[in-house]
């Protein structure tokens, strides 16, 4: 399942530059897998009664081009791999004319809430790869 997120550039999100800064993107990317958790009815009430949370411990990100105030953009976030405890999300930023803008792999771990030991990715998240 793939999902989308419209947002719009905000003043504050522009650097010294006139550009989005390069840490805003983390932001957007960070909007955009909370999106896809949520429409596969993930949400952190979820992770909470499965016993687990999920860690980022790795983001790729290749920034294409600039993205400046008040331009309509929309983040995507997709599967791309399923390893026992880690999976890798595959995320985009577009413009509106669909021109990426910025994309990333985004490496997560499932992770015991009591232990706080990675721990084997559970059949509810696994079924979406």
């Amino acid at each position: 399942m793939k999902s989308s997120l419209p947002i719009v550039v905000r003043s504050t999100e522009i650097d010294v530059n006139g550009h989005v800064n390069n840490a805003k993107y983390l932001e957007y990317l960070e909007w955009g897998r909370e999106e896809w958790y949520e429409q596969c009815g993930l949400d952190y009430e979820t992770f909470e009664n499965m016993g687990i949370q999920t860690v980022t411990v790795n983001i790729n990100v290749n920034y294409r081009r600039e993205c400046k105030q008040g331009e309509a953009l929309i983040v995507t976030c997709q599967p791309e791999k399923m390893g026992r405890s880690s999976y890798v999300l595959k995320q985009e930023v577009l413009d509106e004319h669909g021109e990426v803008r910025a994309d990333a792999l985004v490496t997560s771990v499932t992770m015991d809430h009591s232990t706080r030991k990675s721990r084997e990715v559970p059949d509810a998240l696994r079924k979406f790869f």
